[in-house]
């Protein structure tokens, strides 16, 4: 079946213009950090479904649109979420993770405690979808497309003025069974959405500069 094509209008800025905005993007852009103090400060649902909406804006192999995004505000779901998590998470601090890999972590000052996951109005667990219905229809690049759609959601979550983390316990196949996900999918991501809390702090770390992350050819 041959979808309908429609004209593409693009916005239209001068040079100058466009060279402002994306000076002005980046700056913004920079300042986001990954937060792991949060406010239990209520968020508005319209809010998040906003930027869950803008998060399905991403592009996706066949245009499959392979993700599921699970928002969890109830408590008592949350705290089975932190409990399984932090089962996961001490097992990992304490055998799993090779000891170059604790030595990487230990300067930004996490373990296995994620109160995080009960105290943040909103647990948004991202699910890939490996295929569609009982004819198992197939999905195609699904890892990088629900990569980029997560992408989407933080960069739309820090557009919004709230503050997230992606958080990826290891392994996640709890999350399939507390929220009863069908066999499709497979867990991605669990990102808690707020407010930060008042004093918050995070690691004064240095992004890489360009001359590291870019060649021209």
């Amino acid at each position: 079946m041959t979808h309908a094509f429609i004209p593409y209008i693009p916005q239209s800025f001068s040079e100058a213009d466009i060279l402002t905005r994306s000076r002005a993007f980046y700056t913004y852009m920079d300042q986001r950090r990954t937060v792991r103090d949060f406010s239990d400060r209520p968020v508005s649902l319209e809010i998040i479904e906003n930027i869950i909406k803008t998060a399905g804006t991403a592009p996706s192999g066949a245009h499959k649109q392979p993700w599921t995004f699970c928002v969890v505000q109830d408590p008592d779901i949350k705290r089975q979420i932190r409990i399984a998590a932090e089962e996961e998470e001490y097992e990992s601090y304490h055998g799993r993770m090779s000891e170059e890999w604790l030595q990487d972590l230990a300067p930004l000052g996490t373990d296995w405690h994620k109160p995080f996951l009960e105290t943040a109005p909103y647990l948004i667990v991202v699910f890939k979808r490996l295929y569609e219905g009982e004819e198992k229809r197939k999905n195609y690049y699904v890892p990088e497309s629900v990569g980029l759609a997560a992408g989407f959601l933080l960069a739309a979550i820090h557009h919004a003025g709230l503050v997230a983390r992606t958080h990826t316990p290891s392994p996640m196949n709890f999350l399939q069974h507390i929220l009863q996900r069908p066999d499709n999918e497979r867990p991605f991501l669990l990102i808690p959405v707020g407010y930060p809390a008042e004093g918050a702090q995070v690691p004064d770390l240095r992004r890489k500069s360009l001359n590291e992350t870019m060649q021209l050819y």
